[in-house]
């Protein structure tokens, strides 16, 4: 199969993965000089802030995140004015939503603080929530240019330009003694600056906003008002542990834990620089019945990300205490346990694939809402039962199986619903590869004490053996030239000694 669908998945992934590691590095270094710069409890203070911030960002944005994305894709082809409508409506739409939710949580700023028997935390919601619409508006813009395929509109903006301008702003903040209320105000001015950055450039190149009409904004909340309720289940499960550890522990914790998400989150970050493209490419394909094309590319990418994705979970997962020792510092070292956790339910996130956005690709939008609100309810009822006895533990415990379980059930849906599945022979078989050499790995370490300077050199032997046994075991796929195909094509580098090996194991 020489799929241009699956090389443009590639080429979009490609932009998006790049934007996002440096985003995500330039996060990390910001946070990393929060936390080094404030106290333990300050910044279980500033993430109980965040984490608020975006449960209210994603309400107001009324699941036009992902609506709007797949509603372009969809009439592409087949009606422009409707694509105009499509865009005018969204944006009336996520103005008015996210006033009214900035004037609520600023409203309510001090009564969430007395809930979660924190009054530090009112003066920090209060700065947070202007940023409200401003973050809204930009989430809204970034759909719009997704759904035309322009992947590269996120990278510029929201990975580089956003986390530049935090890290410059908090940098400032440290330098001119302005302490945690400085980074506060840090986070906020960033997501303004971004958005407003994005609205004039928008305007510049004339996006074409349609007159909004009844019918055309009815059909675009219909179909995006489940994804909603899918997204504050989703953000339930991911925010769930942080604010139960703020109901149930002390601040300090809720920093502690949030140390180790931060890490973890990085493991599915090939996952989702590859679903951004996917998504409005997925719709295309389902609106043109090519359910086989959409299956294989579907099982392709996923053998993909999972292979790119196991170094860094090989990491985080067998040497936790030497990652977060030395990025941290020793006080954050005890949420080991809770990063290996972490590590296992979003790694397994990963080895099923890109499920949810398939989902919504077929038009299951209401199902998805379903399965997670099921998740959410596992989820809040596993933090209220292990968190008072075990701590970030039992955050960890309850945030990683919630996410197996949603994951293992829209996996099924999926494959009931469409045919659609990641298990071809080969993926089964690089499963079966990374298991022995986790195990052979995990044995030799314990040898030795692992200090922070080897753990690349583990990543490149770890990486090489997975290499060889893929070659031994026949593992390779005529669609993996392909994907070596456009990945040559989009970098400039010449991969033929790849793809000779790879032919003849073919």
């Amino acid at each position: 199969m020489n799929s241009p669908s699956l090389q443009r998945v590639v080429k979009g992934a490609g932009i998006v993965l790049i934007g996002t590691v440096i985003g995500m590095s330039l996060g990390i270094l910001s946070r990393i000089l929060v936390i080094r710069t404030i106290t333990q409890v300050e910044y279980g203070i500033f993430s109980l802030a965040l984490a608020l911030f975006n449960v209210f960002v994603t309400i107001s944005t009324l699941g036009l995140s992902e609506g709007v994305t797949r509603q372009i894709a969809y009439y592409i082809s087949k009606s422009e004015m409707k694509v105009k409508e499509i865009v005018g409506s969204a944006v009336f739409i996520a103005s008015v939503s996210s006033v009214l939710t900035f004037l609520i949580l600023f409203a309510a700023s001090d009564m969430v603080a007395k809930l979660f028997d924190t009054p530090e935390l009112a003066k920090p919601l209060k700065i947070i929530s202007i940023a409200i619409p401003f973050s809204v508006l930009l989430n809204v813009l970034v759909a719009v240019f997704r759904g035309f395929g322009k992947v590269e509109i996120k990278v510029y903006f929201q990975n580089i330009f956003q986390n530049i301008f935090f890290l410059l702003l908090v940098t400032a903040a440290f330098f001119l003694g302005l302490g945690f209320e400085g980074v506060i105000y840090a986070f906020a001015l960033s997501v303004t600056a971004t958005c407003l950055t994005l609205t004039f450039y928008s305007l510049k190149i004339k996006v074409k906003l349609g007159r909004k009409t009844v019918s055309t904004t009815k059909e675009l909340l219909t179909f995006s008002i489940p994804l909603l309720v899918a997204l504050i289940l989703a953000m339930a499960m991911i925010w769930t542990d942080t604010l139960m550890l703020g109901f149930f522990k002390t601040p300090d914790v809720v920093g502690l834990y949030n140390a180790a998400y931060l890490l973890a989150n990085l493991i599915p970050i090939f996952l989702a620089s590859t679903g951004f493209m996917y998504n409005p490419i997925a719709t295309q394909l389902y609106s043109e019945n090519r359910m086989d094309e959409l299956k294989r590319i579907y099982q392709v990418i996923t053998k993909w990300i999972f292979s790119a994705t196991l170094p860094m979970f090989f990491v985080l997962f067998l040497f936790p205490e030497v990652v977060l020792g030395f990025l941290f510092g020793t006080s954050y070292v005890p949420a080991s346990s809770a990063l290996r956790i972490l590590a296992l339910g979003f790694m397994f996130h990963v080895s099923m694939g890109l499920n949810n956005l398939s989902l919504v690709a077929i038009g299951g939008g209401k199902l998805l809402m379903y399965m997670t609100l099921v998740g959410a309810i596992i989820n809040v009822t596993l933090n209220a039962v292990l968190i008072p006895p075990y701590g970030i533990t039992g955050a960890a415990l309850a945030s990683a199986s919630s996410y197996i379980l949603a994951n293992a059930t829209a996996s099924t849906k999926l494959y009931q619903l469409s045919g659609i599945h990641p298990f071809t022979k080969n993926y089964l078989k690089l499963i079966c590869v990374s298991v022995t050499l986790f195990m052979s790995i995990y044995v030799a370490s314990l040898l030795l004490t692992v200090r922070f300077w080897m753990l690349p050199i583990l990543m490149v032997a770890y990486f090489f053996g997975y290499f060889l046994f893929s070659l031994l075991t026949k593992s390779i796929d005529k669609e993996d030239l392909d994907l070596l195909l456009a990945i040559e094509r989009k970098i400039g580098v010449n991969t033929d000694l790849i793809k000779n090996i790879f032919k003849r194991f073919v």
